[in-house]
């Protein structure tokens, strides 16, 4: 892979933004795609259906997604605090209910990011394993 491609298959990126297992990169973490899906957005696949990881490690494993998902609050609170508060210098009330707001919104990304980025800190990619996909 060219050191350039940032975001080309094999990549821990690849897997935690288009949703896929992190050892195949074929088959689905979640069980949909659309994090708006509110019935089912936290819903995971027990295992990958291309090449048999199990996504459910053991109870409580997903505690530590708590942490990154609070890392990416703090990005987002941050970049917000510095685009609305410093360089355009919006009044305090209007920016807490616009934060207040895009945070409520993005829930479901955010929760679905930091699970699969917690998942990419202990699975690596394998071209070599094994898989029942195309």
């Amino acid at each position: 892979m060219h050191p350039t491609n940032t975001m080309g298959k094999g990549t821990k990126l690849y897997s935690i933004l288009f949703n896929t297992c992190p050892r195949c990169q074929k088959g689905r973490f979640f069980s949909v795609n659309n994090p708006y899906n509110l019935r089912r957005f936290d819903q995971m696949n027990p295992l990958c259906s291309c090449c048999g990881e199990r996504f459910e490690r053991e109870p409580g494993y997903y505690t530590g997604a708590m942490y990154v998902s609070y890392a990416y609050y703090t990005a987002l609170i941050v970049s917000c605090f510095v685009a609305f508060q410093v360089m355009v210098e919006i009044e305090l009330s209007y920016f807490l209910t616009l934060l207040i707001t895009l945070l409520i919104v993005l829930t479901p990304v955010v929760f679905r990011l930091a699970r699969l980025t917690w998942i990419n800190f202990f699975i690596s990619y394998d071209a070599h394993k094994p898989t029942h996909c195309p």
